[in-house]
């Protein structure tokens, strides 16, 4: 029995040995590998914490005097009248700005593009200026295109003026669609962040109170009616104040819409239904739609390309009961002096950004 015992103890000594000397290996091991050709040790760099955050940094900057720069971000004051130069580190960079600027086509706005950066500059800014300002990355696979959405910057930039608390505009009565499955927003957008700013309608004349959750209140937007409802039809002005006389906005005309978003929604009819040859044809294609949303037309029809045909498009807003407003979009297509060669099935295709819809009527001689 003790003989049993004594070997037991041997085995164990012997392996623990073993053991001991594989660990010493591997740390050799490990000490070789960080061992250059002639006996120059590599030193090895743990990743700082500011390289692992480098992804998430903006690469969007201003260009200061004499070669500075600064990093925007997310919100940013500069000095109106003041030359601005921004800069976004890439090859292929993609920017987006204050829409009136390309919508008037302002010649104060260029950009510039170079082999590692691309720069936009503003010249002679003013409060109109007010707004979103980012840059993008754009990556390409072969002939395709887009935005790297991991790699896009963007800062709000203020252009501070006491004499315009509102972002001015060109468009004096501006038009807001209610929705009753979406926020709708009065853009009231101010230069002037700190600035008490109040929402009135105009008739009958009364302040709607702002809170945190039917109306809200974001500089950079304006007032956000969370809810909207019928109700909230009507013509309303923000006004703001901020150390002096009190400012008016734009006024902004309110309408419910009745009709919800979707593929088009068409009827077709022709007048008459049933004609004899030698006499004139009018169909007539109708759309019921969201009062912004644009409807293209297109037809097709029997002696198509042998036959001429005058289409003539059209819409307006029509408000139909308890102040619901809806768009009316039309085609009309006339036929005169019909011959054997008309007779059959005309199709009207209606198109907005949400699907397009085919009707087709047909057109029988007596």
């Amino acid at each position: 029995m003790k003989l049993w015992v004594v070997f037991l103890l041997a085995v164990l000594c012997s392996e623990l040995q073993t053991g001991r000397c594989q660990g010493v290996k591997r740390k050799k091991d490990v000490e070789d590998s960080l061992t250059r050709p002639g006996g120059r040790r590599v030193r090895v760099r743990q990743p700082a914490q500011n390289d692992r955050k480098g992804k998430s940094q903006s690469l969007l900057t201003q260009v200061l005097d004499k070669g500075r720069f600064l990093r925007l971000a997310q919100t940013t004051f500069l000095t109106p009248g003041r030359n601005v130069e921004l800069r976004c580190k890439g090859s292929s960079i993609g920017w987006s700005y204050p829409t009136y600027l390309d919508t008037f086509n302002d010649s104060r706005l260029s950009i510039k593009h170079t082999d590692k950066y691309s720069q936009l500059f503003l010249t002679s800014p003013s409060a109109a200026d007010t707004g979103s300002y980012r840059c993008w990355v754009i990556v390409c696979d072969g002939a395709e295109c887009q935005r790297d959405q991991d790699r896009t910057y963007t800062s709000y930039i203020y252009f501070p003026d006491k004499d315009h608390l509102f972002v001015p505009s060109a468009i004096h009565f501006q038009i807001v669609y209610l929705r009753p499955d979406r926020p709708a927003v009065v853009p009231c957008r101010v230069t002037e962040p700190q600035a008490e700013v109040s929402l009135h309608r105009e008739v009958p004349p009364e302040e709607i109170t702002a809170n945190t959750t039917q109306v809200t209140f974001d500089p950079t937007r304006g007032f956000v009616l969370q809810h909207p409802r019928p109700e909230h039809q009507g013509v309303f002005y923000c006004k703001a104040a901020s150390k002096g006389t009190p400012q008016v906005s734009t006024k902004y005309q309110l309408l419910y819409v009745e009709v919800p978003s979707g593929p088009p929604f068409v009827s077709l009819g022709a007048s008459p239904e049933t004609v004899r040859r030698g006499n004139d044809v009018n169909v007539t294609c109708t759309v019921l739609g969201e009062p912004e949303v644009d409807v293209s037309f297109t037809w097709s029809y029997p002696g198509q390309d042998q036959r001429p045909v005058h289409i003539q498009s059209s819409w307006r807003l029509l408000t139909r009961g308890m102040g619901h407003t809806t768009r009316v979009s039309q085609s009309v297509l006339t036929l005169e002096n019909i011959e054997t060669i008309d007779f059959g099935d005309y199709v009207c295709k209606a198109k907005n950004p949400y699907g397009e819809t085919s009707v087709a009527t047909k057109i029988n001689s007596t």
